[in-house]
């Protein structure tokens, strides 16, 4: 090392996940060398091999440094890249976006990002957001649908807010932590920290997870669910504590809907008018068992007309109305006995943990309260994820934790102005968002598309054609099930232009393509860093630490170029990112001239208010956000939509269980898991992280390998109703042998260490979302099975039977259609 170098070290912080781990950068001689967890920051106690990294992402020779413009036609085997100008590839984008506009609609555009959770685009995506609602686009395809929806949206039908999305786990007091299919050790370290703190302070932890993976090592109760089959477990714990009485009586009489009648006739909540002429239709009735009568509830105050405690929470009443007698039953009555369907001797042949374990880990939930959980990916790549979160809400409803100390609170936000236009561009401006009509209650309804409803539109012109597309970082064709369906769809559209670091798979089929300056070349404002009232309190700026790499821009830089074209610039500050800034910040009384001086970060002072379901305002208490002002187990807009109304379980949609028609031929169980190497389909071409995982891996129990004489590290064929892909064979012995887990993302070469990409189609090809389909999709959110499908595993020496040249089983793919 030269001793006359020059050093210097400077607060940061790590974007590329959610995580956002607090970190401390080095600078020697001008030059980004070194990205180390800055204990002193809320999140920074920790940080994962890719931030460890991040100095080497950021000099990679295979960057893209200029922008291009495609010259031969999309089919061709070389796009014929030509290098232009920033001005004519934003002047190009702009024209070919108003020509779409004016001829088709702004909703012909969709706009793409990569996930914000796994990606530096949490420190951009609001703006894209505002981007797109200026055009005129209810279109954002965000993979809502694969990494999100569980935690931040299905959640809300049941607390009308995003629970555990919103209100995060208090680690720090927990007596109880649930993790269901996350692993925090790869997801988000400052809970896994947290985690390890806890558990050293006296915490008991239960880990859901088909594999003993990060803290499940740790775990007092490790319950090894079949992939798909979480609703069922939910259900069954909840009967557990249901039938011992383990719940809290008192918060479910009082803050959910259990105590509402329910018509038997037509599954409605009873409602005033229904009792009485002239009464009121707002009004839902409850049974008082003490005066044998119906009680009104009025959910503009929430309060009945008598005690909660004097509430029926079960039992069948008839109910007089000048109609005639109504047999009625309490939600919760509906609510129990759906999950006495799903004893724990019932869930262990479906779900395949012991009875005996889903009874001793409700035992524990309950008698180590207060509960704090969180929910992942894990839980929201199925054909029943809806199903699931609902259950798994209902469940940790019942414990009574939610806001109070040590379970799942929403902590204090710093006052900011909103940045992503909802405020600024009304969506009655809008025309109606892919998959709405079909899925009204699924992410459409919040401007969220699925891929596969993008794919469909673009393909087939239903509801309407897409004809463009404006994506940030989405490798859109490599994240989504049915890779080749995602490359016909880009394919066929009039125009695209790809935001990126590295060209990939799906930056190949646009038009224009931009350079993006990467995480720390590039200014990024945080407000607040989630896990805690500390985290929430610390507003930073996170500077760049080393120059853009040739002509590249940050996405920030170019939504708000590309705005301006787009006759926009008014709602984008001119063009000033620092006036952008000021803006947002104004309400916090933080100034830009604060953060600067202080890189690591500046706190506003926070105070949580637990409980604040129950805070009072003008005699009234606040309630939750749903339409009876409760935690709804029981749900009238999923009934009205043709959705079970009550947290349900069904077999997932494609399984040896209801598949038995395919499950001689695949009889595995096909799942997959995040990588702790990379985030999700980048940085296999980085040699740091190459190193530890220098091949695609899928784990299988040894028994299931010797069985189909395969040995550990063989290449071996997962073969797929759709086809088959390539993969080495790692042993797990903590896995179900009927169980197989695979990994996405893979086709990067990495050229430091000689090792070879995988072609993303093709009968060579390693990319395993090329042999999973987008169906069958959950039927309220149109999510994919990714995580829950069927398989075998044949030595790769043996061609699997009926696979063409192509690698495709093409006559089966059209019957699973």
């Amino acid at each position: 090392m030269d001793r006359n170098a020059t050093t210097r070290t400077i607060a940061t912080f790590c974007p590329l996940c959610v995580s956002k781990c607090g970190a401390r950068a080095t600078i020697r001689d001008g030059e980004f060398v070194e990205l180390a967890p800055d204990p002193g920051h809320p999140t920074g106690q920790a940080l994962c091999v890719k931030g460890k990294v991040a100095p080497e992402i950021t000099r990679h020779t295979e960057r893209l440094l200029h922008p291009l413009r495609r010259t031969a036609p999309k089919g061709a085997t070389d796009p014929g890249w030509e290098r232009i100008s920033w001005d004519e590839a934003l002047d190009t984008v702009a024209a070919r976006l108003t020509a779409l506009a004016q001829e088709h609609g702004p909703e012909s555009v969709v706009f793409a990002s990569a996930s914000p959770s796994t990606s530096a685009m949490s420190d951009s995506v609001d703006w894209v957001s505002r981007l797109r609602r200026g055009f005129g686009s209810p279109n954002m395809c965000m993979s809502m649908e694969l990494c999100g929806w569980g935690r931040a949206l299905a959640s809300t039908y049941t607390f009308g807010e995003p629970v555990p999305g919103g209100y995060m786990p208090d680690l720090d007091r927990a007596g109880v932590i649930l993790f269901w299919g996350y692993n925090p050790s790869i997801a988000r370290l400052a809970h896994a920290t947290g985690t390890v703190a806890a558990l050293r302070r006296g915490a008991r932890l239960v880990v859901v997870d088909p594999r003993r993976a990060g803290l499940a090592t740790r775990a007092d109760h490790w319950l090894r669910v079949r992939p798909g089959t979480d609703a069922a477990l939910a259900l069954s714990l909840t009967h557990v504590m249901i039938e011992n009485g383990w719940y809290d009586e008192a918060f479910v009489r009082r803050w959910t809907n259990a105590p509402l009648l329910v018509r038997d006739d037509d599954g409605r909540l009873l409602r005033g008018d229904d009792i009485a002429a002239g009464g009121d239709p707002a009004h839902h009735v409850a049974w008082d068992e003490v005066a044998g009568t119906p009680v009104a509830h009025d959910p503009a105050t929430g309060r009945y007309a008598v005690g909660e405690e004097r509430l029926a929470l079960s039992g069948t009443h008839r109910v007089a109305t000048p109609r005639g007698p109504i047999t009625c039953r309490p939600a919760f009555a509906l609510v129990a006995e759906r999950c006495s369907a799903m004893a724990p001797e019932i869930a262990e042949g479906i779900t395949t943990v012991p009875a005996a374990a889903i009874e001793d880990a409700a035992r524990t939930l309950w008698e180590s309260r207060p509960l704090a959980f969180y929910t992942w990916s894990g839980l929201e790549q199925h054909s029943g994820t809806t199903q699931i979160i609902r259950a798994v809400s209902q469940l940790y409803a019942l414990v009574g934790s939610l806001d109070v100390p040590g379970g799942n609170v929403a902590f204090p936000k710093v006052p900011t102005n909103p940045i992503d236009g909802a405020d600024v561009f009304p969506r009655s401006h809008r025309a109606p968002a892919l998959g709405v009509e079909e899925r009204p209650l699924g992410p459409a309804r919040f401007e969220f598309v699925t891929g596969e409803d993008f794919y469909t539109a673009a393909l087939e012109g239903r509801p309407y054609r897409a004809r463009g597309l404006v994506d940030f970082g989405a490798n859109l064709v490599m994240a989504h099930g049915d890779s080749s369906r995602g490359r016909d769809a880009i394919a066929a559209l009039d125009f695209a232009v790809h935001a990126d670091l590295f060209m990939n798979p799906t930056a190949e089929l646009a038009d224009i393509v931009l350079p993006v300056a990467g995480a720390f070349e590039a200014t990024a404002l945080r407000v607040g860093f989630e896990v805690s009232e500390e985290a929430q309190s610390l507003v930073q700026l996170r500077e760049p630490l080393a120059p853009p790499r040739g002509e590249a821009r940050s996405d920030l830089r170019i939504v708000f170029d590309l705005a301006l074209r787009l006759g926009l610039g008014e709602h984008f500050f001119d063009g000033d990112l620092d006036a952008a800034f000021r803006h947002q910040l104004a309400p916090s009384g933080v100034t830009l001239e604060q953060l600067r001086a202080a890189p690591g970060g500046v706190r506003v002072p926070l105070t949580t208010r637990h409980r604040k379901y129950a805070q009072v305002s003008g005699g009234v208490a606040r309630g939750f956000p749903t339409p009876t002002r409760t935690i709804e187990l029981y749900s009238e807009r999923f009934l009205a939509a043709g959705y079970p109304p009550v947290a349900t379980f069904e077999e997932p949609g494609l399984s040896p269980a209801s598949r038995p028609d395919l499950a001689d031929r695949f009889p595995l169980v096909l799942s997959c898991a995040k990588s702790l190497w990379f985030c999700e389909t980048q940085h296999r071409n980085v040699a740091s992280l190459r190193r530890g995982a220098p091949d695609p891996q899928v784990e299988l129990h040894p028994e299931t390998a010797v069985a189909r004489g395969v040995s550990s590290g063989d290449w071996v064929w997962i073969d797929t109703p759709h086809g088959a892909v390539r993969a080495r064979a790692r042993f797990n012995r903590s896995l179900d042998p009927g169980v197989v887990v695979g990994q996405h993302g893979w086709w990067q070469a990495c050229a430091e260490l000689g090792l070879p990409g995988h072609p993303p189609f093709g009968p060579e090809s390693a990319n395993l979302n090329l042999v999973l389909r987008q169906e069958p999709s959950d039927p309220v959110s149109g999510t994919s099975p990714l995580r829950a499908s069927v398989c075998d595993i044949v030595p790769v020496g043996d061609r699997p039977a009926g696979m063409g040249h192509s690698g495709s089983r093409g006559g089966l793919r059209e019957t699973l259609r």
